[in-house]
């Protein structure tokens, strides 16, 4: 579910080539252009963003200028770009939707392993932060493991293969009822960034199914910094939870996690 890639970026094109374009950015570093006419739909929009970035468009979440672009007009005819002032050259956010977690879903599962730094042993933190929209609510990681409705099971390390491995158990019944987002991280302890843990993997899988993957990653784009915000596990409107893909990056860690408080904050403002 998860996507193994490489961070690209796509300059935008010269006001002076004659095409005007408009600029679509993932969080996790994918970029891609397509082409700009007042009159195109949003719908159309969707569509050129499938076949550029393989991403369907029951997938993809819009945002412009930190507000989410609605698609489809009352009457379910959809937007253009014009009536939603979007000029060309703009640049469209794109969040995605990995997974609509079905209601009969319970307990689910965060699987992380990674290897120690050729210097040797280090911790590569997997931590879930928990909030009320913008209103952080608590913390889980190798150091508070239970929370309401989520348990961490600390550091599990084996000095034999040089692997450690965390794992957090989301138990979304249990989940406190004002809880509308977690947020779940990665993040370097000791070494400067996460390029310094080798093969580090998450999966992701309803605990009746250990061995039935629901994602699986490396996060080669997130090697050089020091933090990245995985995913989160958000309520919709309806009151259902899914699960949307970040890749996001950011500074703080285990020791301080005030940066990445802060990044949270910022993507939740932009209706993530």
């Amino acid at each position: 579910m998860f996507r193994e890639y490489e961070a690209t970026y796509t300059p935008p094109a010269p006001k002076t080539s004659g095409k005007e374009i408009l600029n679509v950015t993932v969080l996790n570093g994918d970029a891609a252009q397509i082409p700009y006419l007042p009159f195109m739909t949003l719908s159309d929009v969707q569509m050129h963003i499938s076949i550029k970035l393989k991403i369907p468009a029951n997938k993809q979440k819009l945002l412009y200028e930190d507000k989410e672009v609605q698609i489809f007009k009352p009457n379910g005819q959809s937007f253009t770009l014009s009536e939603c002032s979007i000029p060309p050259y703009a640049t469209l956010y794109l969040v995605v939707l990995l997974y609509a977690i079905p209601e009969a879903f319970d307990h689910v599962v965060f699987d992380l392993y990674w290897g120690y730094p050729s210097s040797g042993c280090d911790y590569l933190d997997a931590s879930c932060l928990v909030y009320q929209n913008t209103h952080f609510l608590n913390l889980v990681d190798y150091r508070h493991c239970s929370r309401q409705g989520i348990t961490h099971s600390g550091d599990v390390m084996n000095s034999h293969t040089r692997t450690g491995h965390h794992t957090i158990h989301v138990y979304l019944k249990q989940l406190p009822s004002n809880a509308t987002h977690l947020f779940f991280t990665l993040s370097a302890w000791n070494s400067p960034n996460i390029s310094r843990y080798p093969n580090p993997s998450l999966k992701f899988y309803e605990a009746s199914s250990v061995h039935k993957d629901l994602c699986k990653t490396t996060f080669t784009h997130a090697r050089y910094s020091q933090a990245v915000i995985m995913c989160s596990v958000s309520k919709n409107s309806q009151g259902r939870w899914e699960i949307y893909e970040s890749g996001k990056l950011s500074a703080g860690n285990a020791k301080n996690y005030s940066p990445i408080k802060s990044t949270i904050i910022n993507l939740i403002k932009t209706g993530y």
